[in-house]
């Protein structure tokens, strides 16, 4: 079997993920049988130790990554949003295997829970600005692992360009600047954001949408050839 892809390696954007769900469904296509999303997740957990839920599309999901069970399903969608896409740290891969394992306490169990009844809320009402919230806040935890130098800078050109919150991988460099596709002045915050992205010597990527968007209609502006097109989170 060979296996052929674009999607960057090492970013946190689920390459490993894809792989191992491709070879599944490829051997499972071989004999005539179709896997259920379930077996195709308990399976990736055998083959790697842990897995992203993409077997189970893009409904917003709560996932055990290194059981493959779906814990909740948090709704159909998630709230509208355009994200300006960057890479961190010169867009250098990232050794998961070598990243120290985290111990959590009783209070970031407590904070994880807060954010996952605002996530809930945020999906149920399309509430933009209430999921960028919950992402910068679980970004921000996750700091004490990725320790991203760039980190302060990023949320800083957020604050600064009228965005909602930015995004960062669970394990990786690809990180994005979420805006409200509702917010008066959507272009020229995305024109601002892409412009101090690349004076803070962070390079963007690519723009993209959490909803069914032409995007080069509605934003023909934006440089969309920087990452391969399957590059997308």
């Amino acid at each position: 079997m060979t296996l052929t892809g674009d999607l960057p390696v090492g970013l946190g954007m689920g390459s490993s993920t894809s792989d191992v769900i491709a070879t599944v469904r490829a051997v499972a296509d071989a004999w005539g049988v179709l896997l259920p999303s379930e077996t195709i997740a308990r399976i990736a957990v055998r083959a790697e130790g842990a897995s992203d839920p993409l077997m189970h599309g893009s409904r917003p999901l709560l996932f055990a990554q290194r059981e493959g069970r779906v814990l909740e399903v948090l709704g159909s969608a998630l709230p509208p949003a355009v994200v300006v896409g960057c890479a961190l740290a010169g867009g250098a891969p990232v050794d998961t295997l070598a990243l120290p394992a985290l111990h959590h306490h009783d209070d970031d169990l407590t904070a994880y829970a807060h954010l996952r009844g605002m996530l809930r809320r945020a999906v149920t009402t399309a509430d933009t600005a209430l999921l960028g919230r919950v992402s910068t806040a679980s970004a921000r935890l996750r700091q004490r692992v990725l320790l991203h130098r760039e980190f302060p800078t990023l949320t800083a050109i957020a604050d600064g360009t009228g965005a909602v919150g930015v995004q960062i991988a669970h394990s990786g460099n690809v990180a994005g600047i979420l805006f409200d596709p509702r917010a008066p002045g959507l272009h020229h915050g995305l024109r601002r954001c892409t412009r101090a992205l690349e004076r803070a010597g962070i390079a963007p990527t690519r723009t993209f949408t959490t909803f069914a968007s032409p995007i080069s209609e509605e934003f023909p502006w934006t440089n969309t050839s920087r990452t391969p097109s399957a590059a997308r989170t």
